[in-house]
């Protein structure tokens, strides 16, 4: 690709498809689209009811830009500012992790436990971006939604994403449940507590995951520290019958069950899978207490 050279939207489109295929990046002809339609700020479908229209000087410098990155295996989330999760537009960037699609199973899960609850009490813990937590309180405006994150810098964004599209969620800074215990204003207990936590161990990360926040991806040990904390801790902010929701890494289902089942504070846990038929989520209601 030069600068001299004439280069068309379809042709850019043809020939970096290929070259991300070559690449073997996952999706190459959608990410030729985001990045060009990034780089020409305009929408993919201008895309295509442009495909002849010329591509030259600081445009096509900013898509070569681009197009170097991703044969990088920089996220395209993070070249373009943004990923879309449950149909919101959120600003993602390095502070926070990429929200994933296989996440929205966790929504699903909330959504359909809060079913029949009125102005329940949500707490997303491990926040990140906020996708979750907003997410929930776009499906339930009489909700009272919380987040909380042990990185200041993902409660930043998390905060400005929920300003960007006017849902009212309250994000606070604090490892696990410590973040809102340190609340005055924060409700004594929670009708349902969700939660991403961090699960990969530091030698599966793989190359595409190198830009992302390590905090957000990898524990020590088994890849349960933190899970294995909440599912403990939880119960001291669940109301009676109030739900624990967590995301579990593929395969994982059942040792996380199992933790629950260790706890004796739960009912039986049950299992949600993603759009892929892996087994994505755990929950379980808090048992009643004194029974």
């Amino acid at each position: 690709m030069t600068a001299v050279e004439q280069w068309t939207i379809r042709r850019l489109l043809g020939w970096t498809a290929e070259r991300f295929g070559k690449a073997r990046l996952e999706s190459p002809r959608l990410d030729a689209e985001l990045l060009l339609a990034h780089a020409l700020r305009v929408s993919r479908l201008d895309l295509y009811t442009n495909h002849d229209r010329p591509v030259a000087g600081d445009e096509l410098v900013c898509y070569r830009e681009l197009v170097r990155r991703r044969l990088e295996h920089e996220p395209v989330a993070y070249l373009v500012g943004r990923r879309e999760f449950w149909s919101l537009d959120i600003h993602v960037d390095p502070r926070v992790l990429v929200p994933r699609p296989e996440t929205e199973a966790l929504v699903e899960e909330a959504l359909a436990r809060l079913r029949g609850r009125e102005r329940p009490r949500v707490l997303d813990v491990g926040t990140g971006s906020g996708a979750v937590a907003l997410a929930l309180a776009k499906e339930r405006p009489d909700a009272a939604v919380w987040g909380s994150d042990i990185s200041v810098d993902a409660v930043e964004v998390a905060a400005a994403n929920a300003r960007r599209l006017g849902i009212s969620v309250r994000f606070v800074h604090g490892d696990l449940l410590s973040g809102i215990s340190a609340q005055d204003d924060a409700p004594e207990s929670f009708d349902l507590i969700l939660a991403n936590l961090p699960y990969l161990k530091p030698d599966e990360v793989r190359p595409g995951l190198r830009f992302e926040p390590r905090i957000a991806l990898t524990v020590e040990d088994d890849g349960f520290t933190l899970t294995r904390r909440l599912v403990v801790e939880a119960p001291r902010l669940l109301a009676d019958g109030g739900v624990l929701s967590v995301e579990v890494a593929s395969g994982r289902a059942d040792e996380v069950i199992e933790f629950f089942h260790a706890s004796a504070l739960y009912d039986e846990p049950r299992r949600r899978c993603d759009l892929s038929g892996i087994e994505r989520v755990v929950s379980a209601a808090r048992l009643p207490r004194g029974s």
